[in-house]
């Protein structure tokens, strides 16, 4: 929604005589300065990628390819410890951390050193790993498909079930072969909560390489879907599918280009001296509670976000909630179904069959990842240790990733909870 408003928002100044969005930029860029209190230039965390922003604030990073059984090269980022408090390198447990729809590894390095979720878990002595998903903007790679060939469209015939089955298996077994260890916490956003499931579920081998599940605004089941529009919508899911691959459109928002927009619409629009910021933050928190959210960073935010994603991941999600089935995706064809799942509807993802110890955590005021869907993801697991809500009432989906506060409402007690897991683990071994 957010994305949508700011491309409406570019025009709208351009058609009524303001100045051009070059030229807000570059008042932006004056204007921006270090005001943040979780960067210390705007305009700069901006402007360069997920690598720049780990290396600008101290922190050691690696960045890796991973290549997965069908030929797509993931780009992986690492902080294998801390600056601060953890700074010495050494063996530490692993903490692979998997971002949402649409999101990157960036959205765990925005909020800057003592608040964003990467940083914190290196500080706190984990080994992170923040990979990207085939796609996205950093992954948007493949050994022999074109992503910018709008006939055959064959690099974005993915959605959400390939990144499960075939992108965690492949990032999973790197990190073995490049740590030695053997076990490892997953930490998921959303979508990156859907394709944990989809692994384990499909692959339950896997289940034995996690100490704990930890779910952030876990996405499965929508049975208690709120918004009427997405429910519109839902309906038509295989006529968008088949109109947007007949315009050859494979992909959403994803590339440099659209990346380049997006940060100056950002740095242009939403800035604090924007009298457009509040539409920003309304589209991105609504007219509710806005008290922790930091508007200031805004420009940070939209400048890396949205990374780009598969048509198909979408329309998934609207197959779930259109037949209200947690299930492989639909092809619109019984015989292609049959030929791929072995039935001529696809198979739901048999939850049971996971057992890592699952934590999952939800906000109150979560209206993508309503807590009664969390709470019935937590029946259907083969594992549920708990199921928590942040305290703050008004904690939302975006408040995961971006909330002021989400370090004290979250973060620090998820540490607790993985050290936990890995007592109890310890216990278990001894046994």
């Amino acid at each position: 929604m957010l994305y949508a408003l700011l491309l409406a928002l570019a025009a709208a100044a351009t058609a009524g005589g303001q100045s051009s969005p070059n030229a807000r930029l570059a008042e932006a860029l004056l204007q921006a300065g270090p005001a943040a209190r979780h960067s210390n230039n705007i305009v700069q965390d901006a402007l360069i990628d997920a690598p720049g922003l780990v290396r600008k604030y101290g922190y050691p990073l690696e960045v890796h390819h991973v290549v997965t059984a069908d030929g797509y090269v993931l780009q992986v980022h690492r902080i294998p410890h801390g600056r601060d408090a953890n700074s010495r390198p050494g063996p530490r447990p692993v903490a692979l951390v998997m971002h949402g729809l649409l999101c990157s590894s960036a959205d765990f390095l925005v909020l800057g050193p003592g608040n964003a979720l990467a940083y914190v878990l290196a500080e706190a002595g984990y080994d992170v790993w923040l990979p990207n998903a085939r796609g996205n903007f950093y992954s948007r790679r493949h050994l022999f498909l074109d992503p910018d060939d709008r006939e055959g469209l064959q690099f974005w015939k993915f959605s959400w079930d390939e990144i499960g089955n075939l992108d965690l298996p492949a990032i999973v077994n790197f990190i073995i072969v490049n740590t030695g260890q053997q076990k490892m916490h997953y930490i998921g956003y959303s979508q990156g909560t859907t394709a944990f499931l989809v692994l384990n579920s499909l692959r339950p081998e896997y289940n034995d390489r996690f100490i704990s599940f930890q779910a952030l605004a876990p996405s499965a089941f929508v049975e208690n879907n709120q918004n009427n529009l997405r429910a519109i919508m839902a309906q038509f899911e295989s006529v968008l599918e088949a109109v947007a691959f007949n315009l050859g459109f494979g992909e959403v928002v994803g590339g440099e280009v659209w990346r380049q927009v997006f940060t100056a619409l950002g740095l242009t629009f939403c800035n604090d001296e924007s009298f457009l910021q509040p539409l920003c933050v309304a589209a991105i928190v609504g007219t509710g509670e806005i008290e922790n959210f930091n508007k200031t960073m805004l420009p940070v935010f939209v400048g890396h976000n949205p990374a780009g994603a598969a048509f198909r991941q979408i329309i998934h999600y609207s197959q779930v909630l259109r037949f209200q089935r947690f299930a492989r995706y639909n092809h619109g064809n019984p015989l292609t179904n049959l030929a791929l799942y072995g039935s001529m509807t696809p198979p739901e993802y048999d939850l049971s069959k996971i057992t890592t110890p699952a934590y999952l955590h939800y906000g109150k005021n979560d209206v993508q990842s309503d807590f009664r869907d969390v709470l019935l993801l937590g029946e259907r697991l083969g594992n549920t240790i708990g199921v928590y809500p942040v305290e703050r009432e008004t904690f939302n989906h975006f408040d995961f990733i971006w909330g002021g506060d989400a370090r004290t409402q979250l973060y620090d007690k998820l540490i607790d909870m993985m050290r936990s897991a890995e007592r109890a683990l310890d216990q278990n071994s001894q046994v």
